[in-house]
């Protein structure tokens, strides 16, 4: 953390090894995406390795909604080390020396929410005078079975080196 503001922050990640895939057209349930990355964490992989569920699972959001979804892979994972997936649909991505702002919040982590703290988030970057990059991501930390005000969410957005 570089920089904490009550629910913002400004972070910087050395390396994250994410495993991705899309949301199919049309599809508003993201258990689909999910059970996707599941499988291939749970081994059906080139390597058939089991890995580690961490947190969070992050969602990339566009105005139609959740375009895809990925996993972080555990850190001592590289692109190297992560073995290939099998499903055509799943794919790897390393993202170095990546800077983003982000908001913190509880409760459900729906579309209305979403927006909200995004709106929020994007404020406070113009505000600070920061340059977006990229697309926003939602990041949820808990179970689905977690009570709405115990959870803990993000809305991501990677930002320009200052």
């Amino acid at each position: 953390v570089i920089v904490r503001e009550g629910a913002f922050e400004i972070r910087q990640y050395k390396r994250l090894v994410l495993v991705s895939t899309a949301t199919p057209e049309g599809v508003e349930n993201a258990s689909d995406p999910f059970y996707k990355l599941f499988d291939y964490i749970s081994g059906k992989n080139a390597n058939t390795e089991k890995i580690e569920m961490t947190a969070p699972v992050l969602m990339k959001q566009t105005s139609h909604g959740t375009e895809d979804m990925s996993f972080v892979l555990p850190a001592d994972f590289s692109l190297m080390r992560a073995p290939n997936p099998t499903d055509p649909a799943v794919k790897l991505e390393e993202l170095i020396d990546y800077r983003v702002a982000v908001i913190n919040f509880s409760g459900s982590l729906t579309q209305s929410s979403i927006s909200n703290h995004l709106a929020l988030l994007q404020n406070w970057i113009v505000d600070r005078g920061l340059t977006i990059k990229g697309s926003a991501k939602a990041a949820g930390y808990n179970p689905p079975f977690t009570l709405p005000f115990l959870r803990r969410n993000e809305i991501i957005i990677s930002i320009e080196k200052t």
